[in-house]
């Protein structure tokens, strides 16, 4: 049977893709792939990746998990034993009782982003995010027909939002606020009394707060023997609010792809809806392997790691401001280096590209993570050991002198 010939006709693109830019510290990631590929050396400090893989215990876990046969879905809200894992660990380390009811494991934190904002977002609802944040957040509403409305926030605000700046930018289709302590790219963290300020007014004018405490774990300045004294979640104070969290970066298990959120009791049944439509049910293997992350041996290891999170980030943020990097102070926590690059450029991107191609060492350009200023900032991760990070300023310094 002959058919008739038609001209081609491109297949549809949605036009909500008009509005999603591309992940820049992935084009540098892909672009430094190919340089290794052909034998380049490349040291990658671009992605925020821990470069430690998940302790024995957890791996152990997953092996026992896969030889009994736990492949098969869970609930869409995680097993009860992981639940009733996270809660205690709210009990242990913060004191806090977070009911396990209160909890929702999920498909890695994005797959929480994607939970919690399309059980919040409207069309055409608006949320206030500062500038610089972490770039799929804003993707992430305009998905479910709201917009983002970037606050800019200098090293004068730490890099983060106040209840001051949210009262002068709230609008009139303004629903939600999202912040992150400690933040990517910034490594910052907002003082818990600003914090109680910003959910004060949210929630005063009939908004949301959601806060990403992703890199908690990751905060350095405080006793090295009591793991989390110097952190306060949000939870302390109010239960009207949404948290995420992941296992990906205090845990070391970002491959695993595995988070959790806390969400008031009135919240849970639409969170649940969405997470059976959305995901299922987040991986099976990946849950029970984390049940061995809050096994005080395991525990142990993590802080081992954090303190060597600690010492290469005493290192290398000195090290950079010697260089002439702009660091408006010493990251507080994450692993991530936000620095002002405009004595030696003004395009970050092309910065970034140049640096790649002439030392193969991978950063990332600020355009990912905002507007403002965008084009003067890179950041920079310290997720290799110290003698690699020697190697990263001695590169950089053999770079900027012939630039």
């Amino acid at each position: 049977m002959n058919l008739p010939t038609t001209r081609a006709i491109p297949l549809p693109i949605a036009r909500r893709m008009d509005d999603i830019e591309s992940f820049h510290a992935m084009e540098i990631a892909r672009e430094a792939y190919e340089l290794a590929r052909q034998g380049r050396s490349i040291i990658a400090i671009n992605v925020g990746e821990p470069d430690f893989a998940a302790p024995a215990a957890v791996m152990d876990a997953a092996d026992a998990a896969i030889r009994r046969g736990d492949t098969h879905y869970t609930v869409a809200l995680g097993i009860a034993p992981l639940r009733e894992a996270i809660s205690a660990h709210y009990r242990r380390h913060y004191g806090l009782d977070i009911p396990a009811a209160r909890i929702a494991v999920t498909a890695g934190a994005s797959g929480a982003m994607l939970i919690a904002f399309g059980t919040l977002v409207n069309p055409g609802d608006e949320w206030l995010m500062p500038d610089p944040t972490y770039p799929c957040n804003r993707r992430f509403v305009s998905l479910y027909g709201g917009t983002t409305r970037l606050i800019p926030c200098g090293p004068a605000q730490n890099y983060q939002l106040t209840a001051d700046l949210v009262a002068r930018h709230w609008g009139p289709t303004t629903r939600g606020v999202m912040v992150a302590t400690p933040s990517n790219p910034t490594g910052t963290t907002i003082a818990p009394a600003e914090m109680r300020a910003i959910h004060a007014l949210v929630r005063a004018r009939g908004g949301v707060l959601l806060v990403d405490e992703i890199y908690h774990g990751l905060t350095y300045e405080r006793d090295a023997d009591s793991a989390f004294i110097n952190e306060t979640s949000v939870l302390a104070d109010t239960e009207e609010v949404i948290v995420v969290n992941s296992f990906s970066k205090y845990f070391n298990m970002t491959g695993w792809r595995l988070g959790w959120m806390v969400v008031p009791e009135t919240h849970m049944k639409a969170v649940e809806k969405l997470a059976q439509n959305l995901f299922i049910c987040p991986s099976t293997v990946a849950q029970h392997a984390a049940l061995a992350c809050f096994e005080p041996a395991t525990l142990a290891v993590y802080e081992a790691r954090r303190a060597q999170f600690a010492c290469r980030r005493d290192y290398f943020v000195p090290a950079l401001r010697e260089l002439g990097f702009g660091i408006a102070g010493m990251p507080e926590g994450a692993f991530y280096v936000y620095a002002d690059i405009s004595k030696f450029a003004s395009d970050s991107y092309k910065f970034c590209t140049d640096l790649l191609h002439a030392t193969g060492v991978a950063i990332t350009p600020g355009l990912d993570f905002g507007d403002v200023d965008a084009a003067k900032y890179v950041r920079l991760t310290y997720t290799v050991d110290i003698a690699q990070l020697r190697e990263v300023i001695a590169r950089l310094k053999r770079f900027l002198a012939q630039a």
